[in-house]
């Protein structure tokens, strides 16, 4: 008789607040043999600080170790194949214990479904594994709760942009916004400020680093230093009020 094979767990741990969990993946979290984490080399990662306190001692830890954190990479390495043949063995490392008939919590920041790492492991195991994803608090609202920054009203439209994009290209989504929230900033953030100068949408614009993570930090667009805002760090550009 074939043994049955374990779930594929994605678990959505919240923003920074370890009270921000949700009950049903605190639950799936301490009833799962084995908890993966995705982490940078040398360190422990957010992911895991949010339930660390809630491991159980018999619980198997699987940290998925990122071979890289930027994509400038020197040539002839290319930041996609290297990061791609890294989702690969590391679905590989999943996929053992799922077919030793253990189940996988793979923890992620946030939402797993909202530019989280879990995706790529989803993208290559749910066809052949149960998988179970539980939703999280992503960052963005996260950071629309401690700025206090209602994001949009009535029939408003939201728009999520990368960091990442053009400046040409960032302008121009953000001019037809009604709201806006623009993530992955880091060293783009000295072209994402500029072009909401050029729109006139400085003074409107929210910044927040870390929201609700212990070492928050929450300062006025005008005074951030370009070159120590961190990957973790976001803008919001509210919607215009509503007097209903």
């Amino acid at each position: 008789m074939m043994q049955p094979r374990g779930r594929l767990l994605g678990l959505g741990v919240g923003p920074g607040d370890p009270e921000l969990i949700t009950v049903k993946a605190l639950r799936l979290l301490r009833e799962a043999p084995v908890v993966a984490y995705f982490v940078a080399k040398g360190k422990r990662g957010n992911a895991f600080g949010i339930i660390e306190a809630h491991l159980q001692q018999a619980q198997t830890l699987l940290p998925l170790v990122y071979p890289v954190t930027t994509e400038a990479l020197p040539a002839p390495l290319s930041y996609e194949q290297v990061i791609s043949d890294f989702y690969d063995g590391a679905s590989l490392e999943v996929a053992a214990h799922l077919d030793a008939g253990r189940d996988v919590a793979v923890i992620c920041e946030g939402d797993p479904f909202f530019y989280g790492s879990y995706m790529y492991l989803h993208d290559r195991l749910a066809e052949r594994y149960e998988a179970q994803v539980i939703p999280g608090v992503c960052s963005m609202l996260g950071g629309a709760s401690v700025l206090g920054a209602p994001l949009v009203y009535r029939n408003q439209s939201l728009s999520v942009l990368s960091g990442v994009l053009p400046a040409d290209e960032l302008k121009r989504r953000l001019a037809d916004a009604d709201a806006a929230v623009i993530m992955k900033l880091g060293r783009n953030f000295p072209k994402v400020r500029e072009v909401l100068a050029e729109l006139g949408l400085a003074e409107r614009a929210l910044y927040v680093e870390r929201a609700t993570m212990a070492n928050q930090k929450i300062v006025a667009l005008d005074a951030v230093d370009p070159q120590s805002s961190p990957y973790f760090s976001l803008i919001i550009v509210p919607g215009e009020r509503w007097q209903g």
